[in-house]
């Protein structure tokens, strides 16, 4: 008796072993776990049969086309970790635009014809800000982006431009309600340019 009860398992183990692999039933948390790698393996091969840049492309019939006036393009997937290493960017960025119309409206000078508004030499500029940060100008073009400082010529460069005024396009007040607002790197359709004495 004991012999066919071994030979019984022994023929169990064995069609299990031959069975195909979708017919093998996993129990428990190893089970949940080769499904989990299953859908994430089908999500990745999907993926991958849509980007235009991968090898798998149009492998099944259909090709991927890019429309540049979507509002997604050129953009990473939401959610994902490169949109939130860009998200964590932006912040960083957004805090760094703040710090230079702080330093600009403590530092600089008002305007003659608005009292309300400042202005810096971009040489004095750069040396109190070089101590805080080596972005300078990265900066400076960032800010001019999204119209809160003006300044002429497309990059400064230290010791030839010295003397270029940089505008706080607007006060420090206003300035600070867009940030609090958490709308600043979204801001730039403001066009105000006021007169700066010296240029």
């Amino acid at each position: 008796m004991a012999m066919a009860a071994t030979s019984s398992v022994q023929d169990d183990a064995l069609k299990y072993l031959h069975a195909p692999s979708d017919m093998r039933h996993c129990r428990g948390a190893l089970g949940d776990k080769v499904a989990m790698f299953n859908g994430q393996a089908e999500n990745h091969q999907a993926g991958q049969s849509r980007n235009p840049f991968s090898g798998h492309a149009g492998s099944n019939g259909i090709k991927p086309t890019l429309d540049t006036k979507d509002a997604n393009y050129g953009r990473p997937v939401e959610g994902s970790k490169t949109d939130q290493r860009g998200q964590k960017a932006m912040q960083h960025v957004a805090k760094e635009i703040l710090e230079l119309c702080e330093i600009i409206n403590d530092c600089g000078q008002s305007v003659p014809t608005s009292k309300s508004h400042k202005y810096i030499r971009f040489g004095e500029l750069f040396n109190i800000y070089t101590h805080i940060s080596n972005k300078v100008v990265g900066i400076l073009l960032r800010a001019r982006k999204h119209c809160f400082v003006d300044f002429e010529g497309e990059v400064l460069f230290q010791r030839r431009d010295d003397d270029v005024p940089i505008l706080m396009v607007k006060t420090i007040e206003e300035i600070r309600s867009i940030f609090k607002s958490g709308n600043a790197l979204n801001h730039g359709t403001n066009s105000y340019a006021a007169p700066v004495s010296g240029r």
